[in-house]
């Protein structure tokens, strides 16, 4: 064997070795901040108390990127399981989805989804919220967050409407954007926190706003 080809694998393993080091404390960071802006929101929040709770130094934090971002990823680890994801169909979610060739079923199967995704996700929403109209960097984050919600939405009502199971009768983009509107956390948490609806009315709700804006009838 040459020596090149003996030199290049333990330089390999160091590097994965590394990289898997580095994967898994990210994710205890993010699990960390996920349960401090949950409890505690934003403000009260610092890059310390994260470091504190995740067993490592504040420069290892820092380096994770501003706390802004930390709490958007958080928000998208709680929500889908992992951060950064681009396309949902991608997921476990997405592989269930277009499994099924029964639009009621995927009405039900979205609407639970949705609404557990929900449930996860309420607390750090609203530190995302609270946060935002003091800190420039968490609103880009923020709208950024909403456009690329916006955008899985549309994955997702296209891959009915490769179906047939979209209506027609108004645009497509029409379609998307009322179902955006009415599956926003921003949606959920008034109707549960503010209106007193309990969680599984609010999943019959939305089943039923599924069905009427986004199905043939």
């Amino acid at each position: 064997m040459p020596p090149k080809s003996i030199a290049r694998a333990p330089r390999t393993y160091r590097s994965e070795l590394r990289h898997e080091q580095a994967e898994a404390t990210r994710t205890r960071i993010i699990d960390a901040a996920a349960e401090l802006f949950a409890a505690d929101g934003y403000a009260r929040t610092t890059m310390a108390k994260i470091a504190a709770a995740a067993g490592v130094s504040t420069e290892t934090v820092q380096g994770q990127g501003p706390k802004a971002a930390l709490l958007i990823a958080a928000a998208e680890r709680t929500a889908v399981g992992v951060a950064g994801e681009n396309n949902f169909l991608n997921l476990e979610f997405g592989r269930t989805l277009l499994a099924f060739d029964d639009p009621e079923q995927a009405m039900d199967f979205v609407a639970e989804y949705q609404t557990q995704v929900h449930e996860r996700t309420g607390p750090l929403a609203m530190a995302i919220i609270g946060g935002s109209g003091d800190d420039p960097e968490l609103n880009r984050y923020w709208q950024d967050l909403n456009a690329s919600v916006n955008l899985q939405v549309s994955r997702v009502i296209n891959a009915f409407r490769d179906r047939g199971w979209v209506r027609t009768d108004i645009p497509f983009d029409e379609v998307v954007a009322s179902a955006a509107v009415l599956s926003s956390v921003e949606i959920y948490l008034r109707v549960t926190r503010h209106d007193g609806w309990s969680v599984d009315a609010y999943r019959r709700w939305g089943r039923r706003m599924l069905a009427e804006t986004v199905f043939t009838r």
